[in-house]
């Protein structure tokens, strides 16, 4: 009887931890995938043996979910229906998916294999929310217009923050008639609905950008998506459509490059410049962060009440149920603890931290 194979140390903690991740954040489904797709991988195959030799930045390059994204794209594609009738929305059956797996690892090895190539994109839009409480601290504390900066924007689903609408607890921000209304549960010191956000300018930037408006990168960012998590596939599918219809497209480039390049023009008078990421910066490399932060802390340092500079970061840090939430704001560069969120937006937890409006400039 041919024994179960065991991955690598560092290629199977980082299925397991992925595993134990996606049930943190309400997805058994995709858990039991990372589970199956551990307990059954060998090197007879492209793709188990792309698996088995990923190496110690098996974690890091997110493996686990690229292998996942690679069998749900599958089953979304139509080219392996037994795979797809083990995919939700139909009940679950633990050996019938494996089964599956194993038939399309087979049927379609050179796929997945391929697809493990490119790092995963999870444009979630559902942390739209949380840049929003982000942009609305800042544009209090500053009083001015914001031009934002996204890095690490994908097909620039984020890019539209303000141009949605929010349920939110205790209150609501929003036209009406927006075409997607996000739901987030804030809690504690939220941020005030009422200050003045107005945004002038939005740019974005990607190393691998993808556009909204074709077929085939929307289905690969749809595949990201946990398939039992069927409310964050409609979003997705509407946050594109929206993002399609705007002339904003995603530049690619380095985040470091890009934003030394950006933060190097003068600033425009009264006018704040906001940066942010949400669930970016473990996978940009470490010549990158560090060239991104050079060009942070110079353009800070030129910073102005005129011309203040701000930088929002929703990000994990070891816990996988939530995100950091951390806003640095120039001139004087101090950071301030925002609280947490969930990494798909649906609730934030806000400490109250942050930057005060300060007293108006003399004429």
């Amino acid at each position: 009887m041919r024994s179960t194979p065991h991955l690598p140390d560092a290629v199977g903690a980082a299925f397991a931890f992925q595993a134990t991740a996606c049930r943190d954040l309400a997805s058994p489904f995709t858990a039991a995938v990372c589970e199956a797709l551990a307990q059954s991988l060998d090197e007879n195959s492209a793709v188990g043996r792309r698996i088995w030799s990923w190496g110690a930045r098996a974690k890091a390059d997110a493996l686990a979910l690229r292998a996942a994204g690679a069998l749900h794209f599958l089953a979304r594609s139509g080219e392996a229906p037994g795979l797809a009738a083990a995919y939700p929305p139909n009940a679950f059956d633990a050996a019938a998916l494996a089964s599956e797996i194993a038939r399309a690892i087979e049927t379609h090895d050179d796929f997945l294999a391929g697809f493990l190539v490119r790092p995963p994109q999870t444009n979630e839009a559902g942390r739209s929310s949380v840049v929003l409480g982000g942009a609305l601290i800042v544009a209090a504390a500053t009083g001015l217009p914001l031009e934002t900066f996204e890095i690490g924007a994908s097909a620039g689903l984020n890019l539209h923050f303000d141009r949605y609408a929010y349920d939110l607890r205790g209150g609501a921000f929003g036209a009406r008639s927006a075409a997607l209304r996000l739901s987030c549960d804030w809690r504690g010191a939220a941020p005030a609905l009422d200050a003045a956000l107005r945004i002038v300018a939005r740019a974005g930037c990607d190393v691998d950008p993808l556009d909204p408006g074709d077929a085939d990168h929307r289905a690969r960012l749809l595949a990201y998506v946990w398939p039992d998590q069927a409310e964050r596939l409609a979003r997705m599918e509407t946050a594109l459509a929206l993002a399609a219809a705007h002339r904003e497209r995603v530049e690619r480039a380095d985040a470091g490059d890009w934003l030394a390049a950006r933060l190097s023009t003068p600033p425009a008078r009264s006018v704040a410049r906001f940066v942010y990421h949400t669930v970016v910066w473990q996978y940009l490399p470490l010549a990158t962060k560090r060239c991104a932060m050079a060009a942070l802390e110079a353009a800070g340092a030129s910073a102005t009440r005129e011309t203040p500079l701000a930088l929002l970061q929703m990000e994990a840090d070891g816990d996988t149920r939530s995100a950091a939430l951390t806003l640095t704001l120039w001139p004087g560069g101090e950071s301030f603890a925002l609280g947490r969120a969930d990494f798909h937006g649906r609730w934030a937890e806000w400490s109250g931290a942050g930057p005060h409006r300060p007293r108006p400039l003399p004429l």
